[in-house]
């Protein structure tokens, strides 16, 4: 079995959870939440983040806004919608649950 393999499949699998709880702290620019992913060593490219990205905004979950920017063209800036910010607060108990269910695992197998 490939260890990388498996690890970028559960980082694949929490993605969009990883994205909502960036945007909830502020809305952001596409390439400040790839860098800020990087840093919490989450990588994601472009390619994964646009589409990514316009599902959320389909699904209702995110909003955008045009920045003018000082260094080339304007900037899109997504942010959470009231939708958005409720399915986030959903994904956090899921996760918590998640979580707990892991851990009562690893621990009975101590």
């Amino acid at each position: 079995m490939n260890l990388e393999n498996t690890k970028a499949q559960m980082r694949k699998g929490i993605l969009e959870y990883c994205i909502l709880l960036n945007l909830s702290r502020k809305p952001s620019y596409a390439s400040d939440i790839i860098a800020e992913m990087k840093i919490a060593q989450m990588i994601v490219v472009e390619g994964t983040l646009y589409p990514l990205l316009t599902r959320l905004k389909n699904d209702g979950y995110l909003g955008y806004r045009w920045e003018e920017s000082l260094q080339g063209p304007p900037r899109k800036y997504y942010e959470l919608t009231e939708d958005g910010r409720m399915f986030l607060n959903e994904l956090n108990m899921a996760w918590s649950d998640l979580v707990d269910a892991i851990n009562q695992l690893k621990n009975n197998n101590l």
